[in-house]
């Protein structure tokens, strides 16, 4: 390979979007086929260069250590262990990703927690259950997590799926949840599920009752809870142990009497913490699992199953949000009733934004009755939805770990939220025009050019790495209205990336139907007060564009307990609109993020093909957006 070649390759492979490296890992996969190195018998700057771009990258190294590409593996781990020289270049690496995470306590951050014992070793987890996509909550989680156990202690994360419940659960989710993990750039060292462990806690839960710790009991639901609301004792609370092993051996058949109890733990009747009045710990449920299929009829909750398996699976610190505060006793009460090894826990307090909610129930909700296109909808909290709607996972990451482990629980506006994107893409974001098609000015320009030409123009007028891009000129423009309402008869203006001109005629006035305008490329463009985006209509073919802005999906900041959410749905989160745009817009892939001049950036959801306009969506800013 070229030199130019292995410059682009290890600027591209550094980008932290597993989607956008893909592509270019296959291309070295196949190239190091039969190679050890990129260039002869021995170690070149070129393999130096690519090793540090991947060892640096946190989506690529996690993908590497999986083995699927074996021939980039075999080279990227045969590289490490002979030739050590270069590690130096990553510890300088190292060091200034520890500066940067020092750099968000300044900003707001304080990771300088009293963990316990972490001198004996720290292995976290990320406990999702496959029942729906993950929300901006479940990033917070899972990045924290992530965190603490592989760059602030050196550890291990576990990922485990809690699929104890198959009227929610699909491998569909499953699936989604790995794939937005490997995009932020979270690999664990290891992936379990709770249904791995059903028959462990199956013998737990028989433990329990013979040790007089759990009973069976068929109250109804609704009497249940208002008898755990007002401390009162249920009639099934002292049956014998025997009686309640034989129910107990009736739900795991899903038999008629099986199905109509569920065991419960025995805590307490009337403790002041309402998590420790005897929580349910296994109910029937006969729907196949969708990994276990039919071999189990009953299924253990999560208040049960999560301490036993953290403890089970060597977790040291359960790390979780402070909703789960009222059950730390519970959790504990399992922990030492049933002697097993200590967890200790840490509360953090989730991410709360106005006019959203994270209820995963409220957001299926919303899916299954059409009010979302789904799970991806760039309206939804959810990654999918965020980063289809141009938010970065660079920024994604960084938002997320300024805000910390805090335990305090504020509800943030979406500002700063979409202005670190803002921060990551206006950089690199090349600029194309787009002028809105609805009662668009004709402009004749009087000293234009006799025939329409070309010329290449930076894509980015502060980044010529960015590229350039093909200007088309002629004697025939259009411009928006909206910009044309504000001239003035002999005023001069200036059209951006050409120069100056006067503006000579105005023809109709709502709206205005045409101007003439004198071009004027000896003009000052610091003296003018408008300076306004055009396009040629000659010596380009024009692309039609549909762009689309979104509202929130709630209409009040903040719902309180007794609002039913429901009421608050705004009537209209979408608004479509017709650009007419640049040529080079034709050439723009799904995932391009823009910025078109003086409207806003915008993330390229459809390209174009086959004359089919492309389809793109507007990304907040911070600044008034929606």
């Amino acid at each position: 390979m070229k030199d130019d070649d292995i410059t682009i390759l290890a600027t591209a492979v550094s980008e932290p979007d597993f989607k956008k490296i893909e592509p270019h890992l296959l291309h070295l996969d196949k190239y190091l086929t039969l190679r050890s190195y990129f260039d002869g018998y021995t170690i070149s700057s070129a393999d130096v260069k690519l090793w540090i771009a991947l060892r640096s990258n946190k989506v690529a190294n996690a993908f590497l250590k999986k083995g699927s590409l074996v021939n980039l593996s075999r080279w990227f781990s045969f590289i490490e262990a002979s030739h050590p020289e270069i590690q130096s270049e990553i510890k300088i690496a190292d060091e200034a990703v520890r500066a940067k995470k020092a750099a968000l306590s300044k900003a707001g951050a304080s990771y300088n927690l009293a963990l316990q014992d972490t001198d004996k070793g720290i292995v976290t987890r990320f406990p999702p259950e496959p029942s729906g996509y993950l929300h901006i909550g479940h990033a917070k989680a899972a990045l924290l997590n992530d965190y603490f156990a592989h760059e602030l202690y050196k550890g291990t994360l576990l990922l485990r799926f809690d699929d104890t419940n198959p009227s929610k659960e699909k491998q569909e989710y499953q699936d989604a949840i790995i794939e937005d993990l490997a995009l932020m750039g979270i690999t664990p060292d290891k992936t379990s599920y709770t249904s791995d462990f059903l028959q462990v806690l199956y013998e737990y839960c028989i433990r329990m009752i013979k040790e007089g710790h759990a009973y069976a009991d068929d109250t109804e639901q609704e009497k249940m809870r208002d008898e755990r609301f007002k401390g009162i004792a249920s009639e099934r609370r002292e049956r014998s142990v025997d009686e309640n092993l034989a129910i107990f051996e009736e739900m795991r058949l899903g038999s008629e009497i099986g199905q109509k109890n569920a065991i419960r733990a025995k805590i307490s009747v009337d403790n002041p913490n309402k998590a420790m009045r005897d929580p349910v710990i296994y109910r029937c449920n006969l729907l196949p699992h969708h990994r276990t299929g039919t071999a189990w009829k009953m299924y253990p909750t999560y208040d049960f199953a999560i301490p036993l398996v953290d403890s089970l699976e060597g977790v040291t610190h359960a790390l979780r949000t402070t909703e789960y505060a009222d059950r730390n006793d519970q959790y504990q009460w399992f922990i030492d009733t049933l002697k097993l090894r200590q967890v200790h826990i840490w509360d953090f307090a989730r991410m709360n934004f106005i006019r959203t909610f994270l209820s995963k129930r409220k957001l299926t909700k919303l899916v299954d009755a059409g009010k979302v296109w789904g799970w991806d909808d760039p309206r939804m909290p959810t990654i999918r939805g965020v980063r289809r709607r141009g938010m970065t996972i660079a920024a994604l990451r960084d938002f997320i770990l300024k805000q910390g482990p805090s335990r305090n629980i504020v509800t943030m506006d979406w500002t700063n939220f979409w202005a670190t994107n803002k921060k990551i893409i206006d950089p690199v974001a090349p600029r194309y025009t787009s002028i809105d098609k609805k009662d668009h000015v004709t402009a004749t320009v009087v000293g234009g050019p006799a025939k329409p030409y070309v010329e290449d123009k930076p894509k980015h007028a502060k980044n010529p790495d960015v590229g350039t891009k093909k200007v088309a000129y002629s004697s025939r423009i259009i411009l928006d209205q909206e910009d044309v309402k504000l001239f003035k008869e002999d005023e001069e203006i200036t059209l951006m990336s050409w120069g100056n001109a006067f503006v000579r005629k105005i023809q109709g006035s709502n709206p205005i139907t045409s101007i003439e305008l004198e071009l004027h490329l000896e003009g000052d463009v610091k003296k003018t007060d408008k300076k306004v985006t055009w396009l040629s209509v000659e010596g380009q073919d024009i692309i039609s564009a549909e762009l689309v802005e979104f509202d929130y999906l709630i209409t009040k900041d903040k719902l309180e307990e007794d609002d039913n959410w429901e009421d608050f749905l705004t009537p209209q989160t979408e608004y479509r609109s017709e650009g007419l745009c640049d040529s080079n817009v034709k050439h723009l892939k799904e995932g391009d993020i823009i910025q078109f001049e003086r409207k806003g950036y915008y993330r390229v959801d459809r390209s174009f093909k086959d004359g089919t306009p492309p389809v793109l969506f507007m990304i907040p800013t911070g600044k008034g957006g929606k």
